[in-house]
């Protein structure tokens, strides 16, 4: 016995522009049949939450399924898989596609050449798949909308839940966000690790998609746009807040990144902060707590 529900959309070219498009959603449990062999022409991500199954790849191989487990499904390859004989499992699947998966693939948020991706828990992945779900009543005009945005929480929760990963990333990303303002090159972050340049570079690269320098320019420049739109520090000292000791460099590659130069940034701010700067340096780990407005 099993039990299925699922739906399925056909977004419009505007909703295509949106980046990631939701194709279908699906819900099931239970000894479900086999799927396959089939080829798509688009994504789907099957996520497995309880119970135990096989996958066979393209080259004959069979793999044993066991929950808490995704299975990427890509377009163009040949896939064939099902649950267990005796119990079969619980499983959501989202059939996705749109021109952000190049990007979402580059990122390493989709991994076409990895078909079977051990998770640790799918409790997050499972509610941007029940938001799909929901969002799925016909006559729901903003249907396209809603799964879109779905899709790409439902992407970054996958990876979040990499078992690889260990829940929160890689530990070398935590430590390079750390020790991000210190002002150390790729070679010496890596050494401070006991690691080669080489095996840092893969471990960012695995872990955020890009490479350490990338990695560490974000953080860097996300902070010192904190510091110039919320302190009257010069120039030259939010440059060695952040990590660089020659003003005129930071400020070429803030004007590079950003597009704008730092002082053209803060003043672009400062006139829609009410009631001038604070006197107090913003602290990124400890956000304020507002409280409900007054009544009017």
């Amino acid at each position: 016995m099993y039990h299925t529900w699922m739906r399925y959309f056909t977004p419009g070219p505007v909703h295509h522009r949106l980046g990631l498009v939701c194709l279908g959603v699906g819900l099931q449990h239970g000894a479900l049949p086999a799927v396959g062999p089939r080829t798509l022409d688009h994504h789907v991500a099957v996520v497995i939450s309880a119970g135990t199954g096989w996958l066979r790849t393209p080259d004959g191989r069979a793999l044993p399924v066991t929950a808490p487990a995704l299975l990427w499904l890509s377009p163009g390859v040949p896939h064939h898989y099902g649950a267990g004989p005796d119990n079969g499992w619980d499983e959501s699947f989202v059939d996705f596609t749109g021109p952000a998966v190049t990007a979402y693939t580059e990122l390493g948020l989709i991994e076409p050449d990895r078909p079977l991706v051990p998770l640790t828990e799918t409790t997050a992945a499972r509610a941007a798949i029940a938001r799909i779900a929901r969002a799925a009543h016909r006559g729901n005009p903003l249907l396209e909308v809603e799964t879109s945005a779905a899709v790409h929480e439902l992407l970054v929760a996958l990876h979040r839940a990499r078992a690889d990963l260990g829940g929160d990333g890689e530990p070398v990303l935590r430590a390079l966000a750390r020790d991000a303002f210190l002002p150390l090159s790729v070679t010496e972050h890596a050494a401070r690790h006991g690691m080669t340049p080489a095996a840092l570079r893969s471990a960012v690269r695995r872990g955020a998609g890009c490479s350490p320098k990338d990695y560490l320019l974000a953080i860097r420049l996300g902070r010192a746009k904190e510091l110039l739109a919320a302190t009257e520090l010069p120039v030259s000292a939010v440059a060695r807040r952040v990590g660089y000791d020659d003003p005129a460099y930071f400020s070429r590659l803030f004007t590079r990144r950003v597009g704008t130069a730092p002082v053209r940034f803060r003043e672009r701010q400062g006139r829609s902060v009410p009631g001038g700067w604070s006197r107090r340096i913003p602290d990124p780990e400890h956000p304020p707590v507002t409280g409900p407005l007054p009544p009017a």
